[in-house]
């Protein structure tokens, strides 16, 4: 099923800048959150469906790539839990949005938001790798190192140091949670935060434990082997889904965003899956025709350039080019014809053109009498050149 465009989801233009995309996410988020609209199954795809275009268009980055390849450039998913471009939840996930929004839980006519001390998704970690522009066309496998938390070993993520009393918060009653009841214009809205005394765990305790001052949590280096696809290209992204920071109250680890980043070629650009080469010849060679060989990324190939190339002329080398990412086939490469014509010729060289030109019937003398009037088709040998080399 083909996806709806960001822009037209959100009702801005295409041109509209930050204030203007979050006054029209709020409204829709209003309009169509879940708590407003109690098992409206359509209300909540349309939820979801304003939410993922927020996510994208409010990232600089991403909303470039939006722009430039649509749909494919933010979500281009890969198998094994893995893809390209498209974030699932975000930074944070979906709820963090609506709660950083409208003040944590959020609820209509009594109704409770999320529960803070309920299971939640952890953080997302971003992690940047720099490939070369051959390792970006065919792939690359990398070892990912990368720092996230992981549960205390010392008091298994309970926060006390082991041995000492824990005790029932009595700020929240062992809820792990606080809640706040206010009156707006929707009705009564119920905004649930976690417990600033005991931060959501619902226990308190004499002594933190030593490693991970009462946290439970500490931070450790990882390692993940990936395996970069042929084709990815300068600003992708992948997700790899359950390697990011861990889940609170039993929640999923949050995912892993590789952002990429391809370094220029000495030779080639690349637009989408073409890439484009420029051949210097001497004017010679356009003259006469040679060959020559060319560099592509598969090595270097005999290339025949036909006598009297004009300057500028392009060649198709059919599936030279980028492998498709995540499909079948390759792009092309394109050669551009540029002439290397000197600047100071040597009197040999100098004579050799000038018989070169008497011989083909333009003599100095008509050259200089044609200055009086002399018809397009009358130009000399030079003059020909510099109009087929410009």
């Amino acid at each position: 099923m083909s996806k709806s465009d960001y822009y037209e989801l959100l009702g801005v233009d295409r041109n509209a800048d930050e204030n203007e995309l979050k006054k029209a996410y709020r409204k829709l988020a209003m309009k169509y959150h879940p708590d407003r609209n109690p098992d409206d199954k359509e209300a909540e795809t349309k939820f979801k469906e304003i939410n993922e275009a927020y996510e994208i268009l409010s990232d600089p980055e991403k909303r470039k790539l939006y722009d430039q390849f649509g749909h494919a450039g933010v979500n281009q998913n890969m198998g094994g839990g893995s893809g390209f471009g498209g974030f699932e939840g975000g930074f944070g996930g979906f709820e963090d949005i609506i709660n950083e929004m409208f003040g944590g839980g959020f609820g209509f006519g009594g109704s409770g938001g999320s529960r803070r001390n309920g299971p939640r998704r952890g953080k997302d970690l971003r992690v940047d790798v720099t490939l070369s522009f051959e390792e970006a066309a065919f792939g690359k496998k990398t070892t990912l190192e990368f720092f996230r938390t992981e549960t205390c070993d010392v008091c298994h993520g309970k926060g006390n140091e082991p041995g000492s009393a824990t005790h029932t918060c009595s700020t929240c009653n062992g809820t792990g949670e606080v809640r706040y009841t206010q009156r707006s214009l929707f009705g009564e809205s119920i905004s649930v935060k976690a417990c600033p005394t005991c931060k959501g765990k619902g226990e308190t305790f004499d002594k933190a434990c030593h490693q991970c001052k009462g946290h439970g949590i500490v931070k450790k280096k990882h390692t993940k082997e990936i395996e970069l696809p042929a084709g990815v290209f300068h600003g992708a992204n992948m997700q790899i889904r359950g390697e990011g920071d861990l889940g609170q109250n039993g929640g999923p680890r949050g995912d892993v965003i590789v952002v990429i980043h391809v370094k220029p070629h000495k030779e080639f650009t690349r637009e989408n899956n073409d890439i484009f080469y420029d051949l210097w010849v001497s004017y010679g060679q356009v003259v006469l025709g040679s060959e020559v060989m060319v560099p592509t990324l598969d090595g270097k190939v005999k290339f025949t350039i036909p006598a009297g190339t004009p300057a500028g002329k392009q060649f198709k080398l059919k599936g030279k080019g980028i492998p498709v990412l995540n499909g079948y086939g390759r792009g092309d490469q394109y050669v551009k014809i540029h002439v290397d014509i000197p600047k100071d010729l040597t009197k040999k060289q100098r004579e050799l053109l000038e018989a070169l030109e008497s011989e083909m019937g333009n003599t100095k003398s008509s050259s200089s009498n044609a200055q009086k009037g002399k018809k397009k088709e009358d130009k000399s040998f030079f003059d020909k050149m510099k109009d087929a080399l410009s």
